[in-house]
């Protein structure tokens, strides 16, 4: 939905792309938060978060070794204790938001897969579900960067009806809440979705499948310029910024009449066995 043409590149194209600092920043606090519900609960406190911030560090570096590039040429190692710190903040922010001394987290950076009637498969990872003794669920995702003004909340808040949509397929049960936890600005957005909601996401789903299933299959991929052009790492192949995309590694065929790689097209285009997948962030 951002940019069909970086989905191919991502995607298709499969091409590299430099690990930045906020993102793994993003990640290392991830990793912090799911930990510390390792400890009893009143150890759970904002000291005990940071100490855990360097073993997790050396754990995303030993599993991700070109990480050290952020870091190159950072001799004194001043950049990575202030990215470190940075961090840190973001662990503490966390604090004056929940209380995890009361939070018992029913599961921790969950991977849930479902399939649609149609043979779409659905798939991504929860970052926190909780289970109230009513039987209520409340999905939690953290974000490390700052809640988005009202008119750009629509994205992040898709990303957690797509995952309140994998549990009701799976389970049958439709969580009572959705909950965004924004370390960089300190907010909480929360929302309570219902049938109709999900059955919307459901729909738009398909329908973004079909219209990917279609680009696929003709090789019209578009760039789709926004403010985030300027951190796209594939700047020098789009020609929105005059580059060229390099040789399309599918076969294709001519689109048909009324066809467009970036519209929809009908169900018959979802043939039986065909893997399709649709991951959540």
């Amino acid at each position: 939905m951002q940019c069909p043409l970086l989905y191919r590149f991502r995607v298709i194209d499969k091409l590299p792309e430099k690990p930045s600092e906020a993102a793994t920043r993003g990640t290392l606090v991830h990793a912090v938060l799911e930990r510390l519900f390792d400890a009893p609960a009143a150890d759970r406190t904002a000291p005990r978060a940071r100490a855990l911030i360097p073993g997790q560090w050396d754990r995303l570096l030993e599993s991700k070794p070109e990480l050290t590039e952020l870091f190159a040429g950072d001799t004194e190692g001043e950049r990575l204790s202030r990215w470190l710190g940075g961090a840190e903040r973001l662990v503490e922010r966390w604090f004056s938001l929940e209380d995890p001394t009361r939070l018992e987290p029913a599961e921790r950076e969950l991977f849930v897969e479902t399939e649609l009637e149609s043979g779409l498969r659905l798939r991504g990872v929860i970052d926190r579900i909780d289970v109230a003794p009513t039987g209520d669920v409340r999905i939690v995702d953290y974000k490390t960067g700052k809640a988005p003004r009202p008119e750009y909340a629509e994205g992040p808040l898709f990303q957690m009806k797509f995952y309140a949509l994998v549990i009701w397929r799976l389970k049958g049960i439709v969580p009572r809440r959705l909950q965004l936890v924004y370390l960089g600005s300190g907010d909480v957005l929360t929302y309570d979705p219902v049938v109709a909601d999900l059955e919307r996401v459901e729909r738009k789903l398909l329908a973004l499948w079909e219209a990917i299933a279609l680009a696929t299959e003709t090789g019209d991929w578009r760039p789709r310029p926004t403010k985030l052009c300027g951190w796209c790492d594939h700047q020098a192949v789009c020609p929105e910024f005059g580059g060229t995309p390099p040789v399309y590694p599918l076969s294709v065929r001519p689109a048909g009449p009324g066809e467009d790689g970036q519209g929809t097209m009908g169900p018959d285009r979802a043939e039986a066995g065909r893997p399709v997948a649709l991951e959540g962030l």
